[in-house]
């Protein structure tokens, strides 16, 4: 009987649990060979009424590196799963993708603090992701269900969560955006003004809207930088440059973030009728954000092949439950219409569709 024990321990440490076995030993003493960080020279910024910059070099950990490139890669799987659901009619009204811009957000996110006020314009969905935002929200949100970051009463251009105001639909209108740095200077506010530069404003390209690109400079009196914004190492320390500036009490900054978007202004614009396939196809080849930081990542021992593609697998997975989650939530019901209009307000009557009905809102 003994023998025959140890007869059956003997196969079942040659069969497929050895191996398994096997395998878990390998990748820990894999994963344990990585290095804990490396340092990465990166581009630097062209400066305007500054004396210094930000530092031309970057340190980034591992455990960084992994959160970087998770997160830049679920924003971009979420906007391409966002653009099917779009042309399934899923998606309804105005949708702005923000791929190829991913480096911008996060590299922000990461360099300042979560209790910090963050503004935007309606290229939003990354941001709300980078804020803390789930996939399953936004994508609800873009579908107009219950289960939505704003209860599917947003969509696309208006998205929020503590400390982010989201989705405006009015960008920076030149009057009014003098009349804010004027103010902001004054006052020594601590602002930093950010132009993502995705080098299109709608179809019209930035060469040709503008007699001078250098953004940076438009504050006048407010110092600026322009940043690689298809970094994100670049980004990070643009940003700890830009609040440290702000913190220390010597008022607004802004940053110009030279970025790139794949898709057209809106899902109503192909994006080729004013760029060619070419020009888009050379941008992804040379500059892409996850590409850099992947190139960075495996050339320097910070990660593997195989372990970021364990990553993708992951955040494929995640986008395809949260796509699930966002086309059979329900939509709210119409007695919620008038709801949140006003912020701790007592309930009051909001007109319907029609005078004769009417629903309560409240807060």
């Amino acid at each position: 009987m003994r023998k025959m024990l140890l007869a059956a321990l003997s196969r079942v440490l040659q069969g497929p649990a050895a191996a398994a076995a096997s395998r878990v030993v390998v990748a820990s003493r894999n994963y344990g060979d990585f290095a804990n960080e490396a340092t990465f020279e990166i581009k630097k910024c062209d400066l305007h009424r500054l004396e210094e910059g930000p530092s031309t070099t970057a340190v980034m950990t591992r455990e960084e590196g992994l959160h970087y490139y998770k997160t830049m890669q679920t924003i971009r799987r979420m906007e391409l799963k966002s653009d099917q659901l779009y042309k399934q009619k899923i998606i309804r009204g105005f949708c702005h993708l923000y791929d190829g811009q991913e480096a911008c957000c996060v590299g922000l996110e990461v360099a300042i603090k979560p209790t910090d006020h963050v503004i935007t314009a309606y290229r939003v969905h990354g941001f709300t992701y980078a804020r803390g935002v789930p996939v399953r929200e936004i994508l609800a949100e873009l579908t107009g269900r219950k289960g939505g970051c704003v209860k599917g009463k947003g969509g696309s251009m208006h998205m929020y969560t503590k400390n982010f105001y989201g989705g405006n639909g009015i960008v920076g209108a030149q009057g009014q955006i003098f009349e804010t740095y004027n103010m902001a200077a004054l006052w020594k506010l601590p602002c930093v003004f950010i132009c993502e530069n995705n080098r299109y404003g709608m179809g019209t390209s930035v060469e040709r809207a503008a007699a001078s690109t250098d953004y940076y400079k438009r504050g006048d009196f407010i110092p600026g930088l322009r940043v690689d914004g298809m970094d994100v190492l670049c980004v990070r320390e643009a940003t700890k440059f830009a609040v440290e500036y702000c913190r220390a009490g010597k008022g607004p900054i802004l940053m110009e973030l030279q970025t790139y978007r794949y898709h057209g202004h809106s899902m109503s614009d192909p994006g080729i009728s004013y760029r060619t396939r070419e020009e888009i196809q050379e941008v992804r080849s040379k500059s892409d954000p996850i590409t850099l930081l992947k190139d960075r990542m495996v050339n320097n021992n910070l990660a593997s092949i195989e372990e970021l593609k364990e990553i993708d697998v992951a955040v494929r997975k995640e986008i395809e439950e949260a796509a699930q989650f966002a086309t059979t939530d329900p939509e709210p019901p119409l007695e919620e219409l008038g709801n949140h209009i006003y912020f701790n307000e007592p309930p009051f009557e909001v007109r319907g569709p029609n005078q004769w009905i009417r629903y309560k809102s409240v807060s």
